[in-house]
């Protein structure tokens, strides 16, 4: 089965983004691993930490790259083809701290050791054994270490599961052949309409991974629960848009959701060692910029000569009292010395990895 999808993304890389797609650093905040640390530590990483991402297919390696300078970042994929594109890509975009290896996750002695944060979005549900693949993520993390999965629910890709398995029946198993079906489908079918919903169609890359993808699993929310804690890991904080900062009332909502049969996005989730990770409370510590938000307020805005297609959810735009609030926070500032108002305000810019509470 690993072969069959190293193949897949030899023959269709994906993400396949034009190369002069691009993303501001200031949008790759939540990707920045001294946030990251600070959010579930309540401290800094060390200056060696390192970032892994398994499974990087051809463009995620950029935007982490670019949220981490002084960082090495290792990128890891089956696919070779998929990796040249990714080098390429972060290279015309001046990204140059990445490593990249072909291999295979499950194999200890591809990208060894242990990293401070591990970005596994969307791989899991594509192994033949998914708790494998998390056990072998468990085993690269250094302590306190950080990893990140995105993994389909079965509520989000009931439909879409439904027309792979059509598909399967029907003999169609090359995009040429679904996109001349879909020419001649009924407006309105079942089959033009989860198409039509399905955001990563718009591709003939985003096509095949929807819909021609050789291996696919869903999770319902305990499934998820189970393969966590079979790896010895524990939910830190689901990251899906709608998500609960408890983690565990948020597993409360999904149950929810499920029962109901309204839930309708994929699970995304961060998740850490059994007792490795210890947030500090806001109003107990010191409150310091992300240092990705740091840069962005030190720099004026200025209007790019060059506009390059962006990619990404859009951020509200922070208005010029919220910028010259943060500012503050350049140098750490002790959550004890702010009023009540400036407390609150400062604690939902922690929940939004803005700032970082960092013990005293």
């Amino acid at each position: 089965m690993i072969d069959a999808v190293r193949h897949h993304y030899e023959h269709h890389v994906y993400p396949h983004y034009g190369l002069l797609a691009s993303v501001q650093r200031c949008d790759t905040y939540a990707l920045n691993l001294s946030a990251l640390w600070g959010a579930f530590n309540g401290c800094l990483p060390l200056s060696e930490a390192r970032i892994l991402l398994a499974g990087c297919g051809s463009f995620s390696p950029y935007p982490t790259a670019l949220a981490n300078p002084e960082c090495e970042v290792v990128a890891l994929d089956l696919s070779q083809r998929s990796l040249r594109r990714a080098r390429l890509h972060a290279l015309l975009h001046g990204c140059r701290n990445i490593r990249y290896q072909v291999g295979d996750l499950l194999d200890p002695l591809v990208a060894p050791g242990h990293f401070g944060f591990i970005d596994c979005f969307g791989v899991l549900h594509h192994l033949p054994d998914p708790l494998a693949g998390l056990h072998a993520l468990a085993a690269r993390l250094a302590p306190g270490g950080i990893v990140r999965i995105m993994v389909y629910s079965l509520g989000a890709r009931r439909e879409i599961e439904s027309a792979r398995r059509a598909l399967r029946l029907a003999g169609i198993n090359d995009v040429g052949a679904l996109q001349c079906l879909l020419r001649r489908a009924v407006p309105g079918s079942r089959l033009a309409t989860v198409v039509r919903e399905t955001a990563d169609a718009v591709s003939p890359a985003g096509l095949a991974d929807a819909f021609l993808h050789p291996r696919a699993c869903t999770f319902r929310v305990d499934d998820l629960v189970a393969l966590v804690e079979d790896a010895g890991l524990t939910p830190l904080r689901f990251a899906h848009v709608g998500a609960l900062p408890n983690p565990a009332d948020e597993l409360t909502r999904l149950r929810s959701l499920e029962r109901e049969g309204t839930l309708d996005h994929n699970f995304v989730l961060y998740l850490g060692q059994k007792g490795g990770c210890t947030a500090c409370r806001v109003e107990d510590g010191l409150l310091v910029l992300n240092p990705v938000i740091a840069a962005a307020l030190a720099i004026p805005r200025l209007r790019p000569l060059i506009v390059a297609p962006r990619l990404g959810c859009p951020n509200p735009t922070l208005d010029r009292a919220a910028r010259r609030f943060l500012r503050r926070f350049r140098e750490p500032v002790p959550a004890a010395s702010l009023t009540g108002p400036e407390l609150a305000l400062a604690g939902e810019f922690v929940r939004a990895l803005f700032l970082l509470a960092l013990n005293p």
